[in-house]
């Protein structure tokens, strides 16, 4: 399973604001040249965000993007599951899964992609933006 760019580009745009999060909203295009994107498709990861209200937006010439909530408050698993979706390493341990494998009720397997996704889950839950900050300060 690879974290697409949409997960990659979208939770380096948070570490920006992550960064900026008491100087104000941060327009988009300081975030695009700070991260090297492109900003028309950060505009589409953050409709997302500020769709599950992660981020908020403010219109006019200091307009830009915040977080909604301090560092701190929002995890990896929250960035990463509002532009991804399901992170499961295999559709039936997904929690939205849709496709039923007809091997589940006897797969000798799934207990692993089980264990993998828990612990998967497990980081991206504990691991917030503010964690991210204080650990790029001591490197």
């Amino acid at each position: 399973m690879l974290i697409s760019t949409r997960g990659e580009y979208g939770l380096r745009a948070m570490m920006v604001l992550a960064e900026e999060f008491n100087a104000g909203p941060v327009p988009l295009r300081q975030i695009a040249q700070k991260e090297h994107l492109s900003e028309q498709y950060l505009e589409h990861l953050f409709r997302d965000l500020r769709t599950k209200e992660l981020v908020t937006s403010f219109r006019g010439a200091k307009g830009g993007y915040k977080l909604s909530r301090p560092p701190s408050d929002i995890t990896v698993g929250d960035v990463l599951w509002a532009l991804e979706g399901s992170l499961a390493p295999m559709q039936c341990v997904a929690v939205d899964e849709e496709a039923v494998c007809r091997h589940r009720d006897g797969c000798s397997t799934r207990f692993v992609w089980q264990k993998l996704k828990v612990a998967m889950d497990e980081v991206l839950d504990t691991t917030t933006l503010a964690d991210i900050l204080a650990r790029a300060s001591k490197e």
